[in-house]
This record gives structure tokens, sequence and C-alpha cells, in this order.
């Protein structure tokens, strides 16, 4: 051997899920020299690379696999989340009582004069009594503090003093578009506000985390929502620059510990031009394959939480309304042939199947997405199809690809028929048919304020694809559960391959990156909800440890750095 046949790393696995086309779970060894896959092959092979440098670790029966890729992320928002809400998540605050003695146990932990209740998506439907908290209710709990329970990103409950801060009263006039969809201002029968606000949570003076908390926040949230679960790439949506300064720092430091692909959230966080500008000047220092600008991201609808998100057939209890699409066709035009000049990929929020009919259309009559720019993608598309054939047949025309999250099953599969009637029980999820149409689907978080407390695990998003359970444990259309091998890939080359980096990561084949995790258990060999006890041991970036959990299970080390 020669020494620069020789490897840096020969780990060997009696159980490695290679995830690579048709091979099944074997045997093996994966070889890493520079931070690359140099070798792969049968147990016995191992030694071809083994050399006097060679670090050579046998696993036994512990699984080898590789990193998980999270297409779509709020990674920032969830890492500050950690830092400045009070959780009133059900099922924790199951009713109405629970929630505001939370708030009311943690009123001297408000910042700068707002107390800030983190509550899931649905929030009205997963508390005892079918509804949001009052304003008087959030009265009862302070006047002098303002408080905000945002449930979710699209709806939020504000008191008396929130609502003074913010400027809402009788007079209040909305904008006419926020980044999230159409701000609405819910009224009672006088014009008085109630304290309920939708699409409005970029709009409110919420506190902010300082800037030199940021990176130690980003830092934490990074490690303990996704490296400790085995995610190795991030297809972050931004939130601030600051952000972005942030990870570019950490990356620099060497502390990270995963791959960040950014999508910068138009007008959210810079505008169009700012973006694509950053294409050609980028804002930061690290390495491109470890961090870069990636995309662009933009709202077409709202949420189905705010009866927002644009449908066809009108909201039960919502008089007539069937969601607005706020992004124009112009603006599409617009966007796709700046993104296209810029390499950058465009990524489209459009959750209700109106609004995503309404995005494919414009882009086959913008002309189509030009030739050599990366595949649009539309956020959500696949989570509620109740008329396939004409959504996914727009999907074909526009030449996207569809962006679901198998998450939402969980959070939100009960509730489509509870907002939409007959309507809303068509299509929820129907990952079986999608896959064998030949959509590349993907599996993501979306995590964000309000996600449910497992979100980030894709070992949960992988049981939602194939228990499909609800979270009052309905199970929803079980034929269109998907095996477990497509459900790994889902969430694996099937991410890098949306990404446009499938060459770089998303399974163990030679001359990819070594992004690979060491698991406790084999996913073939427990039942569905076993999936959800697997823990994730060691996880490799580029062949160097970013995570190391410790063997008692009862915490978790980042070793980064």
């Amino acid at each position: 051997m020669t020494h620069g046949d020789e490897a840096d790393l020969v780990l060997l696995s009696n159980t490695v899920l290679w995830l690579r086309e048709d091979d099944p779970v074997a045997p093996g060894f994966v070889a890493v020299r520079d931070g690359v896959i140099c070798g792969t092959g049968p147990r016995q092979d191992a030694e071809d690379f083994v050399g006097p440098g060679t670090e050579v670790r046998d696993l036994g029966d512990r699984p080898l696999a590789p990193g998980f890729v999270d297409v779509h992320a709020h990674m920032e928002v969830a890492a500050r989340m950690r830092y400045q809400t009070v959780d009133c998540r059900a099922p924790q605050c199951g009713s109405i009582p629970e929630v505001l003695g939370q708030l009311r146990a943690h009123l001297d932990a408000a910042v700068d004069g707002w107390l800030v209740g983190q509550a899931n998506l649905f929030f009205d439907q997963k508390l005892a009594e079918k509804r949001l908290p009052t304003r008087g209710e959030l009265d009862s709990v302070s006047t002098e503090v303002a408080i905000a329970l945002r449930a979710g990103g699209h709806i939020t409950v504000l008191n008396s003093r929130a609502l003074e801060l913010a400027g809402i009263d009788a007079g209040y006039e909305e904008v006419q578009h926020s980044i999230t969809g159409l701000p609405t201002v819910v009224r009672d029968n006088a014009g008085e506000p109630t304290g309920v606000v939708k699409e409005m949570d970029n709009i409110l003076p919420l506190p902010q985390l300082p800037a030199d908390e940021l990176a130690p926040a980003i830092q934490q949230g990074v490690r303990e929502q996704f490296s400790r679960f085995g995610v190795t790439t991030i297809g972050e949506i931004s939130e601030t620059m600051d952000g972005l300064t942030a990870m570019d720092r950490l990356h620099q430091d060497g502390i990270l510990g995963a791959r960040v692909r950014l999508y910068m959230w138009v007008p959210g966080t810079t505008t169009l031009e700012q973006a694509c500008d950053m294409a050609v000047e980028p804002p930061v220092a690290s390495s491109p394959e470890l961090l870069r600008v990636h995309g662009v991201k933009m709202f077409s609808d709202g949420g189905f939480s705010a009866s927002s998100a644009a449908v066809k057939q009108p909201y039960v209890h919502e008089h007539g309304s069937c969601g607005e699409v706020a992004l124009s066709p112009e603006r599409i035009a617009e966007a796709l042939s700046a993104t296209a000049a810029a390499g950058l990929q465009l990524a489209i929020h459009a959750n209700g199947d109106r609004a995503q009919e309404a995005v494919c259309e414009a882009i086959v009559a913008a002309g189509g997405v030009p030739d050599g720019a990366p595949t649009t993608r539309v956020e959500h598309a696949g989570n509620f199809l109740p008329d396939p054939e004409t959504t996914t047949g727009a999907w074909a025309a526009a030449g996207i690809v569809p962006v679901p999250q198998p998450v939402f099953l969980y959070t939100f599969g009960d509730f489509f028929p509870t907002y939409l009637g007959e309507y809303g029980e068509r299509g929820r999820f129907p990952f079986r048919d999608l896959l064998n149409q030949g959509w590349p689907l993907t599996g993501s978080s979306d995590v964000w304020i309000g996600s449910e407390q497992q979100a980030t695990n894709p070992f949960f998003s992988i049981w939602c694809t194939l228990a499909r359970r609800s979270f009052f444990g309905q199970v929803i259309d079980a034929d269109q559960a998907v095996t477990l091998t497509e459900a790994l890939r889902m969430h694996t080359v099937n991410g890098a391959h949306v990404l446009g980096e499938s060459h770089m990561y998303g399974s163990l084949e030679v001359g990819k990156h070594a992004d690979m995790i060491i698991l406790d258990r084999d996913p073939y060999a427990v039942d569905i909800d076993g999936l959800l006890e697997i823990a994730v041991e060691e996880v490799f970036l580029g062949g160097r440890t970013v995570f190391l959990r410790d063997r008692t299970g009862d915490r978790a080390e980042s070793q980064a750095g």
C-alpha cells in the first residue's frame, strides 16, 4: 500500500444502511480519507485501506448509515425559541387553565416587557375546550406584561397590553401583505380586536434575542435539535442576517456541526435583488461545502391553522373564505428569472391546492423554469391533495418538485375535516401514490414556533410515513404508508437530490462526503413504534465526529471543534 491509499478512518459494521440504489442492508466497511468516502465493500476488503496511521473501529452490530438531510427547517427560529418562550404546547398543557397557569408561573421570564408563549399548530383543536384562550383570559394573567401566545407561525393571541404595544385598536388597518400571507386582525361585532391576529408574527414588536447571544443559541439549537438526531445537512429558511453571520462564525470556529443550505426569506430577511447578489458576492467566509446561500424562499399563501391557506373549497367557519393567493404571477416570473441568473433555487410556500396550482400556472406562463436553473421547489406540496390528478398535473406541467412534511400528518392530519368538511377528508399525505408516480418525495421538519417536540427527529418523521397516526391516534389512510427503505431514502438521498447535491451526500458511496451516523439499533429489526426509540450514538460530518452520545443516555455531548 502506498501512503496515498491509506484511509484516515475505517468503520466496520455488521449492519450498513448504504441507501444506494437497490443495495440491501449488509455487513461492510466505509473508509474515509480527507473527509471523503474513499472505499466501501465487504468487511474482509477493509484491510486494503488500513495503514499505520489509520483509525479502525469495529461497530459490531451497531448500524452505520448516512446522515439525515432536513430540506426545510427554521433552525434559527427554533434555536431562539428555546431561549425566549414559555412552553405551553399540548398535551403538556391540555386545557386553557393549564395554559394560563403556565404563563402565570413564568411572568418573571418576561423580556423587554413581553412574555411569549409557544403553543402548537391547531392549538384550538388540541385544547380540551376546542378553542383558543381569549384576550380577557390572557389579561387575567397580567395587564402590565404584554402576552403573546403564538400558536404556530400563522396565528397568535394577544392580551390587551400586547395589542396596545402593537398599536392594534379599533381603527387599526392591516397592511396588504406580510411575509407569511395576508395579515388579519380578528374583531368582535363591535369592531374591537378580539386579541387573535393571523399572519402577523413578523409585524408584531416581539422581543429579539441580543446579537451576542445568538451564536451560542444557534450552536446549542443545532446540537440539541438536529445533531443528536443524526441530521448532517439542514435546508435553512433564513430568519435574520445576524443569524447568517452567527452561523458563519460558528463554522469558521469548527463548532456548528451541520452543513447549512440557506434559503433567503424574501421579503422577510432580504429583498430579491439582495438575495441574488449574495450568490455573486457571498456574505460568508466559510467553505461553501459547509455553508452557503442556496436559494430564495417566498410565500404564496398562509397556513391551514389560520384558515389562510388558499384552497378550492370554503373553510367551514370562515363565511365562505377560501384563503388568498398573495404572490402574483408577475412576482413569480420575476423571481424565476432572477434566481436562475444567480444560480439559486427558488422555493415557494404553497399550502393549499389552489395556491399550488396558481404557482404552477404562473411558472408555465413565465415559460417554465429556465434551462439550467435549479428545479423550483413548492413547499408543502404533497401534504393535502383533494384533487390529485389536477394538482399533480399542474406540478408536472411546471416542472416543480414537491416538498411535503410527513410530521404534519401527526401535527394536524386530524383537523383537515374540521376546517374544510368532507373536502378535507380527501388526499391527506398520499405518499404511497406519489412515490408510485415517481415523485422524489422528501421528509423535513419545518421546525418553527409551535412545532411538536419531536419534529426535528427524522425517525419521528419516518414513523409518520409508516404508522400514519395522528395527534389523537387516528390512522389516516393506511393504504398510503410507504416502506421503511423508501422512508429512509426520503430523509437521506432524496433530500440531497432535491437540494441538487446527491453527488455530495445522502448515501454511503465512494466520492461523497463522509457524513455518517452510528445508531444504537437496527431500524429493520424493530416494529414501527420502535423506530421512535432509536438513538443516534455518533455523528460524523466529513469524517469528523461532531456529536457523541453519552452511553448512559442521560446526556449528549458535542464533539465539534
